[in-house]
């Protein structure tokens, strides 16, 4: 006689368990476990960048050029943050080996946003960008002014990365807080072609791509 025993389905993973998830983006379990970071590492690599810079910086000029150059730097790292993240971040080919980068450099973050895991920048991928753009500061600005703007540049960075992490891991109770949370948010589940400044949200505004201000119901 057949058993009367209806076979156990597997259990659907809820919208949240699915939102927490964190897949594999490699066969290797080295290289997977490089894209999985916890929120502390960039601090303990980039804080004493910025203060080495800072220190190189203020050796060539005086302190009130320093401070006008860390300015210059933190504002030039966050129009950065803007327009990396609308043209590369979200440059979505239909296939092939683009959209395989695409999905390790964030396409990934869209489908699983609370995975906490990956909130931030991997160093596999921060520590060779920040060098790169030093190199080009250096190159352009020359010995007396690269340090200054780059340690500006490195500050903005790391304010973007815990920025991030916040948003996504935290209730923001402040104004602020709630409003780059929301914008965010808003740039996961409602429309990804807004909403492109994570910590300087004020770029969407000057270049029209601010989400809508939400509609104010009437009181009853």
């Amino acid at each position: 006689m057949p058993d009367p025993t209806p076979l156990a389905q597997p259990a659907v993973p809820s919208r949240a368990e699915q939102l927490r998830a964190s897949p594999p983006l490699f066969a290797s379990p080295w290289m997977d476990r490089l894209t999985r970071v916890h929120p502390g590492v960039p601090v303990a690599i980039f804080v004493p960048a910025i203060v080495v810079l800072a220190v190189l910086g203020a050796g060539q000029v005086s302190v009130l050029a320093l401070a006008g150059l860390v300015v210059a730097g933190y504002v030039l790292w966050t129009i950065t943050e803007y327009w990396l993240h609308r043209v590369v971040f979200h440059f979505e080919p239909s296939g092939g080996i683009g959209a395989r980068l695409h999905h390790l450099v964030h396409g990934v973050h869209h489908d699983h946003p609370s995975d906490p895991r990956r909130l931030v920048m991997p160093p596999s991928a921060s520590v060779p960008l920040a060098g790169l753009f030093l190199l080009a500061f250096w190159l352009f600005l020359g010995d007396a002014l690269w340090a200054g703007v780059g340690s500006g540049f490195l500050a903005g960075y790391l304010v973007y990365d815990m920025t991030h992490y916040w948003l996504h891991h935290r209730a923001p109770q402040g104004r602020i807080g709630r409003h780059l949370r929301e914008a965010h948010m808003r740039h996961h589940f409602q429309d990804d072609t807004t909403a492109f400044g994570v910590s300087a949200p004020y770029w969407d505004a000057v270049f029209g791509t601010a989400p809508p201000k939400r509609a104010i119901r009437p009181l009853d």
